[in-house]
């Protein structure tokens, strides 16, 4: 049944921008577009722009995540696993409780929008940051 006090939502591009936290990215990551769906819905999300050579650092989401490529190159890992490269259009699945890092390629840029769902209020666990040599043997691929 359809709440009486329902109403559609627009989040505006560009809308609120701002400095990613230097405590969970390196590099001046930019994110704007930040939504949280009302209760009962559990989703948010986030445009994130990367310049080159820019990333988050170590992480998990309880329910997963999904990466949309807007444009440029970025890197995605898999702790234990190789670096993965992906462009525009990639849409990235990361299953619950995977510890990840995801960002820019060392010589361009990268724009996704991140979607993941809050359990208990929580999205995402932060850890700590991908060190440069960890993050340049991603020049491998």
């Amino acid at each position: 049944m359809e709440s009486a006090q329902a109403n559609i939502q627009i989040t505006r591009a560009g809308s609120n921008s701002q400095a990613a936290p230097e405590d969970y990215f390196t590099g001046p990551v930019q994110v704007s577009n930040r939504y949280q769906a009302e209760a009962p819905a559990r989703i948010g999300g986030v445009t994130v722009s990367f310049p080159a050579g820019a990333r988050t650092a170590w992480h998990t989401h309880p329910l997963g995540q999904t990466l949309f490529i807007v444009t440029g190159t970025g890197w995605v890992q898999k702790q234990g696993e190789a670096v993965q490269q992906v462009g525009p259009g990639d849409i990235v699945w990361i299953p619950p409780q995977i510890r990840h890092w995801h960002g820019a390629s060392k010589t361009e840029p990268m724009v996704h929008f991140a979607v993941a769902e809050a359990l208990n209020g929580s999205s995402v666990t932060w850890m700590e940051k991908v060190s440069d040599e960890d993050y340049d043997k991603g020049l491998d691929i």
